[in-house]
């Protein structure tokens, strides 16, 4: 159907995409009559993700500064971001001497950063990297809030409940991952859909496949969107075609190739595990109460109002995959595995609260306008709840890590740049950033140092010349640093 004839039915019947895209076209052409341009029109937005952009930051570099790392991850993927800086490859000898990270996940979209690594060569780029992603897709939610529901106050306080969703803050205690980019550009599909533009919504989608194997399949997700809502059967189906044939490309032969054994390392965590039974895939989700608990936060967040809307399709692949899987860490609330499902979510909302508005009669309307001011206090609800994120700011212990964190200071400090070392979680992003590391026992070849985190070892090693011996038979070291259970030794 031609615009022209959309344009000579009836309100009532036109479909509240199109109402929505009559609503933006409004906007922009009031904007052009007044004289003001895109950036004047935008500024409460930009406004706010920078105000987003400078909190993000702010609970990453603390934490960063305090030596809370939580995984090994930020170590890796500072060794794979310095490798691409380097024009070379992605080598994360955390995993493994040689060991290419292409081989663990497709994140070729990595080497996007390697120009600011360059520039500022830490572990801390990368966090500040995935904050301004962050605060990115604040921002896309915001200003498209505002132009589906016409207000911009309605658009600011869902932009507020969405940069401080528990989603995003969680992603930021567990620091950088890959899926950083994937959450703005999920952002701009979504705000594409509801402004109608198709064609921009399926070009933002494609980068997708770049950054996670599964994420493919998020993709695919949009053209059964595309098809059954747009009737766009063309565009629809090769993203359909795309996205699943890109994810089994990367499973099968990308990830392979790369992997020094040459297989997908993660086939035993998919739903029903290595040889999955059918009965066991589709009923394993339902019989788990984590994962009504954390389907519970997803929702609740958005007052279940994303239920009614299509674009909640898309969450499905992701929610697929990690409430099917064997492995229990998918199934909760933790880590940054919800991130991606926040901006559907929330633009999911603000689709269903457009439709509930447009409808003639509907019992929701009072709370659909009720939902939208409540958004901020329910999103800081949740925060204090689970708790994370920015409410960690107002514990003044978040601020120091005490002499704890001065003797991990003062240990990095005696290892000196460009050697082989192998390292506890703690100091391990600051050496990954500088020297080739290692976790500990990792290198085949003895390591010339390592540096030994013992606070909170249960039944750790004592005697730490021995350890590191029997780590490394045949190798002698002595330790040249020890400080409040930081103990730093140099191969003889």
């Amino acid at each position: 159907m031609t615009e022209t004839r959309e344009s000579a039915i009836p309100i009532q019947r036109v479909p509240a995409w199109g109402r929505v895209a009559r609503a933006a076209a409004g906007r922009a052409h009031r904007a052009r009559r007044a004289g003001t341009g895109w950036l004047a029109e935008s500024a409460p937005h930009i406004g706010l993700a920078v105000m987003f952009l400078g909190a993000y930051s702010l609970l990453a570099l603390v934490r960063y500064d305090r030596f809370g790392s939580p995984s090994w991850d930020l170590g890796i993927f500072t060794e794979a971001v310095k490798g691409y800086a380097h024009l070379k490859a992605p080598i994360v000898s955390i995993k493994g001497p040689g060991f290419n990270e292409l081989g663990d996940h497709w994140s070729p979209i990595l080497a996007v950063l390697a120009p600011f690594y360059w520039l500022v060569p830490s572990a801390a780029t990368l966090l500040v990297a995935q904050a301004a992603l962050f605060a990115w897709s604040v921002g896309v939610v915001s200003d498209t809030a505002e132009r589906v529901l016409g207000s911009t106050t309605s658009g600011m306080l869902i932009g507020i409940g969405y940069g401080l969703s528990w989603g995003l803050q969680r992603a930021i205690d567990a620091e950088f991952h890959e899926i950083a980019f994937a959450v703005p550009l999920l952002a701009l599909v979504c705000r594409y859909l509801l402004l109608r533009d198709w064609d921009r919504a399926a070009w933002w989608a494609l980068p997708l496949v770049l950054v996670k194997e599964d994420l493919g399949l998020t993709a695919a997700a949009l053209g059964v969107v595309l098809v059954l809502r747009a009737r766009r059967w063309y565009s629809g189906a090769v993203l359909v075609v795309f996205g699943v044939a890109f994810t089994a490309l990367t499973m099968l032969v990308l990830v392979p190739h790369f992997n020094p054994t040459h297989q997908f390392d993660y086939w035993s965590k998919l739903p029903g595990g290595t040889h999955p039974k059918l009965w066991q895939v589709i009923s394993g989700p339902f019989t788990r109460l984590t994962v009504w608990k954390t389907v519970g936060w997803l929702f609740g967040i958005v007052g279940f109002l994303a239920l009614r809307s299509p674009l909640v399709v898309l969450a499905l692949p992701t929610l697929a995959w990690r409430f099917g899987s064997s492995n229990p860490m998918f199934w909760g609330p933790d880590w940054h595995y919800n991130a991606t499902l926040m901006p559907i979510l929330f633009l999911a909302m603000v689709d269903a609260i457009a439709r509930i508005r447009a409808a003639e009669h509907s019992a929701l309307k009072g709370y659909a306008e009720g939902l939208v001011p409540a958004v901020p206090a329910i999103a800081v609800a949740c925060m204090v709840s689970l708790p994370v994120g920015l409410g960690g700011l107002t514990d003044p212990g978040a601020w120091s890590g005490g002499t704890h964190a001065q003797a991990l200071r003062a240990a990095i400090g005696r290892i000196p740049a460009d050697v082989t070392v192998e390292s506890s979680i703690a100091p391990l992003a600051r050496l990954a950033a500088r020297d080739d590391a290692y976790w500990l026992g990792g290198s085949k070849v003895a390591p010339q140092y390592l540096c030994v985190d013992t606070l909170g070892w249960q039944g750790g090693p004592t005697d730490l010349p021995g350890y590191a011996a029997a780590l490394h038979p045949g190798a002698h070291y002595a330790v040249v640093f020890s400080a409040d259970q930081v103990t730093v030794l140099r191969r003889l």
